[in-house]
């Protein structure tokens, strides 16, 4: 990558290229009591619209870390996107109104794994 940046420089421009370390990727098994929570948080949230795994954010460095660090522990990640955000992108977007149903499945998530830490 750095020589094939460097030999397409522009005319009068600099490439400087810096190596940082890597973040290792990680695959979650998304099951299990934790899980089955969110599923139904985000069903109640959504009108009764079953939730979609679609298996993204394997790349997120700090995940493998905490799968290495808690080996015991359900990792969970979601994120407040639908097809047209266009995350991370120029023109990213998010919808007010889908936030505010995201917004709400955490809420019944946390009320969730609280009522069930009770029994």
């Amino acid at each position: 990558m750095k020589a094939h940046l460097e030999k397409h420089v522009s005319w009068g421009a600099h490439v400087d290229v810096t190596f940082e370390h890597d973040g290792s990727p990680c695959v979650i098994d998304a099951t299990g009591p934790m899980f089955d929570a969110a599923r139904a948080a985000f069903r109640t949230a959504w009108d009764g619209v079953d939730p979609v795994d679609i298996g993204v954010g394997g790349s997120i460095p700090f995940i493998a870390t905490f799968q290495e660090m808690f080996p015991g522990a359900a990792i969970l990640v979601t994120g407040v996107e639908d097809p047209h955000a266009q995350a991370h992108g120029p023109n990213e977007s998010l919808h007010l109104g889908e936030f505010a149903r995201a917004c709400l499945a955490e809420a019944l998530l946390l009320t969730y794994v609280a009522d069930a830490a009770k029994n």
